[in-house]
């Protein structure tokens, strides 16, 4: 019963979040600074994660092909199978949930210990549309990192492969392209604008709802992060059975 309860505090957060909106000049300056802190700040950690998993993916395809008959671009193939269907929209969002969901739990839950929220609602700022919906819009660019980790992920297998002689570049680039579906593409881009919306909101819900003092703020982030990840693990089938299924 908690948890519907929870629910439905989350589904209530989410349709004031679009109350009673803040003055465009200063949202606008709110949607810039979450922008440069939500996806600019987390390029780094995206790229230096994707190009070892396309690495990894590429090399254990490559150990796994023993039977000479079967052609080697199926490296390329399958590095970009899994790149693009899973690693790079699904494990990407897992990443975001820790090092983004974090820091919003964090940063709205320690206003919330120090009264800040309190005052915002004394000035009559909808404290919700303030702190969460320039993090919701900023976080519609994260499919732009996502498009990232895609590249650098089948990027990141390429140079596994041919570093370690698994095929040659041109097989490699040979199984890019075979049977290439456009959809797949589509299809990820789809699952990220669901879990950039998770990964803003959720977070945000634990941190504006969180009670205590300022050692329980750590332990909100704990609990945002879980949940967020479970919520991404659990859209990522529903979705993929109703898109690919």
């Amino acid at each position: 019963m908690n948890y519907l309860s929870d629910i439905g505090s989350y589904a209530i957060m989410v349709r004031e979040v679009f109350k009673k909106p803040t003055k465009w000049p200063i949202m606008r300056n709110l949607i810039l600074k979450e922008i440069d802190e939500l996806i600019f700040g987390s390029l780094g950690i995206i790229i230096f994660i994707s190009i070892f998993i396309g690495g990894v993916v590429a090399i254990q395809t490559a150990l796994n092909l023993t039977n000479p008959l079967i052609p080697k671009n199926l490296i390329g193939f399958a590095t970009r199978q899994s790149v693009i269907l899973e690693f790079a929209p699904t494990f990407t969002s897992i990443i975001m949930a820790g090092k983004v969901g974090s820091y919003i739990t964090s940063s709205i839950g320690t206003m919330r210990v120090t009264e800040q929220i309190d005052a915002l609602e004394v000035m009559g700022v909808n404290s919700l549309n303030y702190l969460v919906f320039p993090k919701i819009i900023a976080m519609l660019f994260y499919p732009f990192i996502v498009a990232i980790a895609m590249y650098v992920g089948i990027f990141g297998g390429w140079i596994a492969n041919v570093l370690g002689a698994h095929s040659s570049s041109a097989e490699f680039v040979e199984g890019l392209k075979l049977d290439f579906i456009s959809f797949h593409v589509t299809y990820s881009f789809i699952k990220s604008v669901v879990f950039a919306f998770i990964i803003a909101t959720i977070p945000s819900f634990h941190g504006y709802y969180m009670k205590g003092g300022a050692l329980d703020v750590g332990k909100a982030s704990t609990v945002a992060f879980v949940w967020t990840s479970v919520a991404i693990i659990i859209l990522n089938f529903i979705l993929t059975q109703l898109l690919l299924g």
